[in-house]
């Protein structure tokens, strides 16, 4: 049966004016742009989240945020990942952002030794590239292992431990940033995997920034595991930030949320997270509470259908492109260096397909591409069919 999303056309997204539309032109064959780069979805507001949103209007809760909205939002979270994820955090424990970046900036600034480079396993989130410099830190790009794929949806990474170990030894890095679930591959790390980490970030005394703003969007049974539950070494170096605005498509409203999994660091950050927690949107918190609280069966909804392109991308035939389907998150890589282009694949697709992705060199893959596969699905299957075509040009 046809779902509400279904009928999501990709000229009313271009009349939203969001950014993730915005690119202007038209493609070498006059057909209008598909937006597949930021990383937010095309589907509109849970009805809680709406409402919420709303009452903030009628009640005019535009001023300062207030202490007890926090405590809420924090109670609402907490409960949230208990059930979701089986850890409890301690909501005192749980502090207002206004984005996971602003999260990474504050746990470089305050919780490792001045001066100290910072790990980053690439491909990354294009930001995680960024930041460290202009905190005048070391990027210390490590590379994940990737095993190349038999079939178009089989490529697989993982994070490369002896690579970590190696890269900690040799630059002195006080900080891992971990992504996970992983953008833009998609990878939902296994105990194991988390169990790996610990011990070589422990073995040179480092701290963990556990970037966890997917992990409600999970698939095929599989669970996101917070890192800093993983183990007691993990909660004593771990800093996690998430937000409800990937899950819940909220990213405008400016608010995220810091996990503090230790004593010592809750205290660090009663001196220091003044600032930090100030750029944090009164609306935003208010809409995260409703989220958390009352906004799981429209979740549940959204990820029934993104399973659904999921499948689209896992049967779509590709000529020349190694397809990763994404095990969490609604963002696929896909591998266009067979192609051989002279010029980024991204380039290459926004213009003979009018697919805009983001291309991989930014994320610190060269010859990939990022993929935002929560959009209609007719949409979907409309750029499938345009980078299809486009691809087969190069493999003639």
């Amino acid at each position: 049966m046809a779902h509400p999303y279904d009928a999501l056309t990709a000229d009313a997204m271009r009349d939203g004016g969001s950014w993730k539309w915005s690119t202007p032109g038209v493609d070498a064959h006059g057909r209008g742009l598909i937006g597949a780069f930021v990383a937010e979805m095309d589907f509109p507001p849970a009805p809680a989240v709406a409402e919420a949103v709303r009452a903030s209007v009628d009640a005019n809760h535009f001023g300062y945020l207030a202490d007890a909205w926090v405590a809420e939002m924090a109670t609402a979270c907490a409960a949230f990942w208990a059930d979701r994820f089986g850890w409890a955090p301690d909501p005192d424990r749980i502090r207002p952002l206004p984005d996971v970046l602003t999260g990474l900036t504050a746990t470089i600034r305050h919780f490792t030794p001045p001066g100290s480079p910072v790990l980053l396993p690439t491909p990354a989130y294009m930001p995680f590239l960024r930041v460290p410099g202009m905190l005048d830190r070391e990027l210390v790009r490590v590379p994940m292992a990737h095993d190349k794929a038999d079939e178009p949806a089989d490529g697989d990474w993982s994070l490369d431990l002896d690579a970590l170990d190696a890269a900690f030894s040799t630059s002195g890095a006080g900080l891992l940033v971990l992504v996970n679930p992983h953008n833009p591959t998609g990878r939902v790390l296994r105990a194991e995997e988390l169990a790996g980490i610990t011990e070589v970030v422990e073995r040179h005394g480092a701290r963990v920034f556990a970037d966890e703003i997917h992990a409600p969007l999970t698939f095929d049974g599989r669970v996101h595991r917070p890192y800093a539950a993983s183990s007691a070494a993990a909660a004593a170096h771990t800093v996690t930030a998430t937000s409800a605005s990937k899950a819940w498509n909220l990213p405008g409203l400016k608010c995220g949320q810091l996990i503090l999994s230790n004593a010592d660091d809750a205290a660090r950050w009663t001196e220091v997270g003044y600032l930090s927690e100030h750029g944090t949107a009164t609306p935003g918190v208010l809409a995260s509470t409703a989220a958390y609280a009352h906004g799981r069966g429209w979740l549940d909804d959204v990820l029934t259908y993104l399973d659904g392109n999921r499948a689209l991308l896992a049967g779509a035939d590709l000529p020349g492109i190694e397809v990763t389907v994404p095990e969490g998150t609604y963002l696929a890589w896909l591998d266009a260096t067979a192609l051989g282009l002279e010029e980024p694949p991204s380039a290459y697709f926004t213009r003979e397909a009018g697919v805009v992705m983001t291309d991989g060199a930014a994320c610190g893959g060269l010859g990939g591409m990022r993929l935002n596969l929560a959009m209609a699905r007719p949409v979907l299957a409309d750029a499938l069919e345009r980078v299809a075509a486009a691809s087969a040009v190069i493999r003639r």
